[in-house]
């Protein structure tokens, strides 16, 4: 039998954000509360495993390793919600 990364790490007693928190945290809304997300997989010795599945299953949304996917695709960052600032110039 093959350990995956998630039980190796569980075994080595070596805390994943992800199952110590409430899941919730990594399906957030707001921009602030997905760069929360992100920072937490930060330190996630199962980080790369992490996000290499979530590629290979194309997860429609969530932070996985680290990454932010919004219709199975890595984006850098969630935009607010609503229309962009008049003030704000386009380049």
């Amino acid at each position: 039998m093959q350990l995956t990364a998630f039980e190796e790490a569980d075994t080595l007693g070596v805390p994943i954000p992800c199952r110590s928190l409430d899941p919730e945290v990594f399906f957030a809304e707001t921009p602030a509360d997905v760069e929360y997300a992100k920072s937490l997989c930060g330190t996630c010795p199962v980080k790369d495993a992490c996000l290499t599945g979530a590629l290979e299953r194309r997860e429609p949304w969530g932070v996985w390793g680290g990454e932010l996917f919004v219709q199975g695709v890595v984006v850098a960052r969630k935009r607010p919600r609503g229309r962009p600032r008049k003030s704000e110039v386009l380049a």
